[in-house]
This record gives structure tokens, C-alpha cells and sequence, in this order.
């Protein structure tokens, strides 16, 4: 059978990208005014890790089972965030969907999430080096490993403190987006997905009706202009989404401080600062954005942990297992009970009841050891951002020197009262939510649901994913 003739695409996940927002973004606006614009229906929660692997696989939660950025590993009895192994991810990924048309059909992932150990061509995602005296030095992950220095020669370290803390900002985009355009003129794949986190940072930071928020899409704008440019010089088809849009909030919701007063979470102490106690207690929440996974390891609590949740202000839904089916977030990975956090809220992952028990971690840039995400992270502490950038300052010097430091400028609950943007939710108003830009206006529609995206590239590329 003739091979059939494959349409290059090229697939940037532009974080937070709304309706609202293109119009600060005249490049992108371009990509529908030569094909269409679509509403994208996201999945619950509507995270990235979630909603990446849905466009991937053409599943749910439920059935792929990244059920958040993060979730408790019952099997190890562990609060894990931002893995990244692609074997996590159930499902056919597009890829392999396409190989089934087209064997040879090769791909580069440019950041999109759960990147190791995948079976694509050309992999490029953050990858810090941890050296065995405590520090942590920008870097990236590269497969093929010789990518890495082609990479780096061309465009510089990836500048990891520029991709989250509160240094993120447009220098890590700009050299994702760079990365792209690198790997696309040297290996031209015939799918290039390539993640773009620049609109999450101050959308989080100052809510999406900020002025700063308008910069942000405009700065973007710019970045792609290049991307842009280079997908057309290939005559690819270019697909523009986003996984959620970030709306305004003003309320932190402490559950897991709930669950501690009224006797349900336990946590143990060493040297003064109190740790989450997965092992022994009976209830507690994996915040995630405005989502929250709530672990009741006895079926018999579920019923008054449910009652407590659902009289706590800011929270808007509790999902037993019937209530997530009808979300498609039914897995064994998610908690006996899913919190939606109210459109003005969302969850943090605070446990403790006194700052001065905080363990050292909770001040630091640290996702993979906080229990919870923490988009305090973002912020110098707003309690004290002068003193917190003294000793940033300080703590550089100490690493400089080959000393031990702890960069901790994170604030606690101040840093929690400053966050003005967030996600998770499914999104009340089209114009807040996520949506789809295409080239090519042979696929137009007014609306495409998350779990549609697999198909319509496959369709896009010459695919229709049936066994050639």
C-alpha cells in the first residue's frame, strides 16, 4: 500500500491563552484569520498534567489517569508532584497512532510534560543538575543526549529560573520557542509539540485583568512570531491550544488546616518543624489549583470527611466516586473525594497551624518536596520582599563560594493572600476558558472537547489512525 503523504504539524500549548487575551496577540490572532478559532472544552481538573495527556491520548482522567500535576502514590505511601515519566500516562498516545498509518512517523516533544522516556524522536523538557552538595544548577534533559550540547551551543544554558520562582519570566519561553525552530530545521519531524509556560506566571501572580497580564500576552506574541515563521517556511499546519484559562481569585482555602483542628490529618516533627503524616492520618488533601484530592483511607470516615468539606467557605463541590464518573475523574489514583474549589478560591497545601512550624522546605522553591502545589512560589515574600531578596542575595553568595544556603524567600500565608490568578475549575464563560487556533480550516468547528484533540491532528497530518 502507498504511504500516505503526512502534513507536518506543529503544536504549541500556549499556558492560559484565552479569547480575552488574543487580543492583545495580533501573530496568533493571524493563525485563525487564515483557518478558524475554536472553544476548547478542558477536563476536571484543568491542570496541565492533566489536560496534556487528554490531547494526547484522546481519554479523561479516568482513563489515562493523570488525575492532577500530582497525587498520593498509595503504593509508597508518598505525595509525588511533576513526575515525569511517560509510562505514568495510560492510553495510545498520538504518536503511536499515527505509527500505526505511518511507521517512520517521527516527533519532537519541546517541553510538553511527562516528556521521559517516551517513545518520540527528539525529547527537550527542564531537567536541573542536582550535585550531591545540596545545589541546584540550571540544565535541561535531552534525547538524544548529543541534542543537549547542539542545543546549548546555539542558544545557552536553558535558564531554569526564569521557567518558575520568583524569577519566571519570558527567557524560559523564549528559549523553548528557539529549541523548536533549533530542532525543527535540523531534523524537520513531522509533529512538533512545543509547551510555552510565559502567561502562567503573572495571569497567577496578578489576575487576568491586569495590566501586567496584557503585557505578558503581548511579550509573548512576540516570541512566536519566529515559531511562527519557521512552521510556515516547513508548510506545516500550525494548531495553537491552551490547557485552562486563569481567572481571579482572592481566597486561599486552607483544607488541610481543616482536616488537622477537627482531628483527621496527624503530622510528626523533627527538629521543630512539623511534616505531613500520610501513614497515619485518616484524611488529607493534595491541593492542586482549585482542584483538591482528599485521601480517606477508611471508607467508613468518607461520609464526615464529605460534611466537614463541604461546610468549609471556598469550597464549591465534593466529589465522592459517583460525582467524579460524571466528571470522567473517576481513577483509582484520585482521592475518595475531589474538592472544586468556589471561582474566587482555590487550595493550598498549608497543613501547619503555626508559621514557626513550617517545616524549612515550605520557604523554599521546592515542588518536588511540598506536598501541594504553591504558587506562592512565584512571589518574593510580599510580607518582606526586600528582605527576601537580601538573602536570595546572600544565599547566592554562600553558593558561589561552595557553602551550604537555603533560598528561602517564599512567604507563607502572605505569600498565599498575594496570588490573584488560578486555575483548575471548569471555566463558567467560553471567553475564560481554553481555546484552539488552527491554520487549516478543512477541520472547523465552533467547539472541540479536550478529548477530541488526538483525533483532529491525526486528521490534520493525513492520519485517520486506522492500520495501514
Amino acid at each position: 500500500m502507498t504511504p500516505p503523504v503526512v502534513t507536518p504539524l506543529v503544536v504549541i500549548d500556549v499556558v492560559g491563552l484565552t479569547p480575552r487575551l488574543l487580543a492583545q496577540m495580533p501573530r496568533l490572532r493571524a493563525v485563525a484569520e487564515a483557518g478558524f478559532q475554536a472553544e476548547l472544552g478542558t477536563v476536571l481538573p484543568a491542570v496541565t498534567c492533566s489536560v496534556q495527556s487528554t490531547f494526547l491520548t484522546g481519554e479523561p482522567p479516568a482513563g489515562h489517569g493523570i488525575v492532577g500535576n500530582g497525587w498520593y502514590f498509595r503504593d509508597v505511601g508518598d505525595v509525588l508532584l511533576w513526575r515525569q515519566h511517560n509510562a505514568l500516562v495510560g492510553g495510545e498516545k498520538l504518536w503511536q497512532a499515527a505509527r500505526r498509518v505511518c511507521p517512520d512517523y517521527t516527533v519532537a516533544n519541546v517541553c510538553w510534560w511527562y516528556a521521559m522516556g517516551a517513545d518520540v524522536n527528539w525529547t527537550v523538557t527542564p531537567r536541573p543538575i542536582y550535585y550531591a552538595d545540596g545545589r541546584k544548577e540550571p540544565d535541561c534533559y535531552t534525547d538524544p543526549p548529543e541534542l543537549h550540547d547542539a542545543l546549548t551551543a546555539a542558544l545557552g544554558t536553558f535558564p531554569l529560573f526564569t521557567y518558575w520562582g520568583p524569577g519566571a519570566g519570558l527567557p524560559s519561553s523564549e528559549w523553548i520557542a528557539d529549541a523548536a525552530v533549533e530542532i525543527m530545521a535540523a531534523h524537520r519531524p513531522d509533529l512538533t509539540l512545543v509547551y510555552l509556560p510565559h502567561l502562567d506566571y503573572d495571569l497567577q501572580r496578578f489576575g487576568p485583568s491586569s495590566p501586567q497580564a496584557a503585557a505578558a500576552a503581548t511579550a509573548l506574541d512576540g516570541v512566536l512570531g519566529p515559531l511562527l515563521d519557521a512552521a510556515s517556511a516547513r508548510g506545516a499546519t500550525v494548531v495553537v491550544l491552551s490547557e485552562y484559562g486563569i481567572t481571579d481569585v482572592s481566597r486561599p482555602v486552607d483544607v488541610n488546616r481543616l482536616l488537622r483542628s477537627e482531628g483527621w490529618l496527624r503530622v510528626h516533627t523533627q527538629d521543630g518543624m512539623e511534616y505531613l503524616d500520610p501513614w497515619t492520618s485518616r484524611a488529607f488533601a493534595v491541593a492542586d489549583h482549585q482542584v483538591a484530592h482528599v485521601y480517606v483511607p477508611d471508607p467508613a470516615d468518607v461520609p464526615a470527611v464529605a460534611k466537614l468539606c463541604a461546610g468549609l467557605a471556598g469550597v464549591a463541590e465534593v466529589l465522592d466516586r459517583a460525582g467524579q464518573a460524571r466528571y470522567g475523574l473517576d481513577h483509582p489514583r484520585s482521592g475518595e473525594l475531589v474538592l472544586v474549589a468556589e471561582p474566587d478560591a482555590w487550595f493550598t497545601y498549608y497543613y501547619w497551624l503555626d508559621d514557626a512550624a513550617a517545616p524549612d522546605f515550605a520557604r523554599l522553591v521546592e515542588i518536588h518536596r511540598k506536598p501541594g502545589y504553591d504558587p506562592a512560589e512565584l512571589f518574593f515574600d510580599p510580607a518582606d520582599p526586600g528582605a527576601a531578596k537580601r538573602r536570595a542575595a546572600v544565599a547566592l553568595v554562600r553558593k558561589k563560594i561552595g557553602l551550604r544556603y537555603l533560598m528561602n524567600v517564599v512567604g507563607l500565608d502572605a505569600g498565599a493572600r498575594a496570588v490573584r490568578g488560578s486555575h483548575g475549575r471548569l471555566p463558567a464563560d467560553p471567553l475564560d476558558g481554553p481555546v484552539l487556533l488552527c491554520s487549516d480550516r478543512s477541520v472547523a468547528r465552533d467547539r472541540l472537547a479536550a478529548v477530541d484533540v488526538k483525533q483532529t491532528l491525526l486528521d490534520l497530518a493525513g492520519l485517520n489512525g486506522e492500520k495501514a
